[in-house]
């Protein structure tokens, strides 16, 4: 008899696992998807067009916290609890409430869900969301395409819109960005990559996606698997470089699946020396060495620079940080934090007062994001409650700690300015290094 099963997701992880290991397959019935971390999933459907021929009606998707009831009115036998940067107990508060109900809780690993690729795989992961996964795919990009060679980036899924319709999706210039609609999730992730001249894919169907990626117009020698919060690559890397972050110290061992990604790493960057204290980075050092002492590790800083000091020295202002970071991700330093702290801000100014609409509802599910403002622009009205909030905001000046110039999608009213990071590396070995070795390893002649 087929196994009835639900899918415990956040629109990514979740679907992926359907696709590589359930949709054709005949032992098991998908019942239901249920939603998390994501606002306004639930109440869809994963549509017929993507879920095959054994779900012609599609399969609905439902709130989390409904799943004690769904599994009683499906009759589940199995709930798949795919999605990242969770701390360990509240998964496991998940999973005794899957076996209260009768269910089996499973969690699917590398070898169900890994597509292998035709090309050469760097994938970069991380111990949580926000220890700076961008910025190392950025050096990893830069060190290749400066041997001549052509890297296709592919992104982990956030498919916040019409599913059939970003089944497949190529990023090649900033105009492809308004083309798909994308959120302000989406831009953050997408355009630092296609301002620097490569391309990057993402979507729904991670297979449909690899297979048009190995073969994109441009070329394709190597494939970079660009992660999402802490999740494990999609895609079987033949390079793992994961990415913690200290000042979040012991997260590598408390949060699915960030240790995951530490225990199966080649090379673990301890990102932001620069700005966490001596203990908290030796802390992540003694980490890796218990879970993995055989990975490279590489020491890495995120210096900041700005595009003008004076609308911070001396000024109240208002600090805007990437959303899903300080969210489920936690964080409570970012980059607009540390710039704020360096260029000697005289204040930051706290939100909360101002807050409005939806955003008011994300103060409300994540209370200790304290006194910064999360970047949220999940939909149209997020992204107005964010320009009403931050005009609202009674502050002398707004620093931008996000990926994107948000005055490129709202009308700041306030002076402004960009906060710019990458990774750079301290001492030997470095990433060049690490790049060289994997060129060496996988016999990819460079063209410079």
């Amino acid at each position: 008899m087929k196994k009835n099963v639900i899918i415990i997701g956040a629109a990514g992880r979740d679907f992926h696992n359907f696709n590589t290991y359930y949709r054709d397959n005949e032992d098991f019935n998908v019942v239901a998807f249920t939603a998390a971390q994501i606002p306004d999933i639930a109440g869809r459907k994963y549509p017929a067009a993507l879920a095959g021929k054994l779900y012609p009606k599609g399969i609905p998707i439902y709130e989390e916290k409904d799943l004690t009831d769904l599994i009683k009115k499906f009759n589940v036998d199995i709930c798949n609890f795919a999605y990242s940067d969770q701390p360990y107990q509240h998964m496991m508060n998940i999973s005794a409430l899957v076996n209260a109900a009768g269910a089996d809780f499973v969690l699917l690993g590398p070898k169900s869900t890994m597509v292998k690729s035709t090309k050469p795989v760097i994938a970069v992961c991380a111990t949580r969301t926000g220890c700076g996964k961008s910025q190392t795919s950025r050096r990893v990009i830069e060190i290749l395409m400066e041997k001549g060679l052509k890297v296709v980036a592919v992104r982990h899924p956030m498919p916040y819109g019409d599913l059939v319709a970003q089944k497949v999706e190529r990023f090649a210039t900033v105009e492809d960005l308004a083309k798909y609609e994308c959120t302000i999730e989406e831009m953050e992730e997408y355009e630092p990559h296609v301002v620097r001249g490569n391309v990057i894919y993402a979507g729904v169907d991670y297979e449909a996606i690899l297979r048009a990626a190995e073969k994109d117009p441009k070329g394709c020698d190597v494939i970079l698997w660009d992660g999402g919060n802490n999740d494990f690559s999609f895609y079987q890397p033949d390079l793992l470089i994961t990415v913690a972050d200290p000042h979040r110290p012991g997260a590598e061992v408390n949060y699915y699946p960030g240790e995951v990604n530490i225990r199966m790493a080649d090379v673990v960057v301890i990102n932001k020396i620069d700005s966490a204290s001596p203990e908290n980075i030796q802390i992540v050092r003694d980490n890796i060495q218990k879970l993995n002492p055989k990975a490279i590790v590489i020491d890495g800083a995120s210096p900041i620079r700005v595009d003008d000091e004076s609308v911070i020295r001396g000024k109240r202002v208002l600090v805007i940080e990437d959303g899903p970071t300080l969210t489920h991700g936690e964080m409570k330093i970012g980059a607009g934090i540390v710039a704020a702290q360096k260029y000697g801000a005289a204040e930051l100014v706290d939100p909360r007062p101002w807050v409005t609409g939806k955003l008011a509802e994300t103060f409300r599910i994540y209370p200790n994001i304290g006194h910064l403002l999360p970047a949220m622009g999940y939909g149209p009205q997020q992204v107005k409650d964010l320009e009403t909030t931050i005009n609202k905001c009674q502050c002398d000046s707004v620093v931008i700690g996000t990926p994107i110039d948000l005055n490129r999608i709202i009308k700041i009213k306030k002076p402004n300015t960009r906060v710019y990071y990458d990774l750079q590396e301290i001492g030997k070995p470095d990433m060049e290094d690490v790049i060289n070795n994997f060129l060496k390893k996988q016999k990819i002649k460079t063209k410079k």
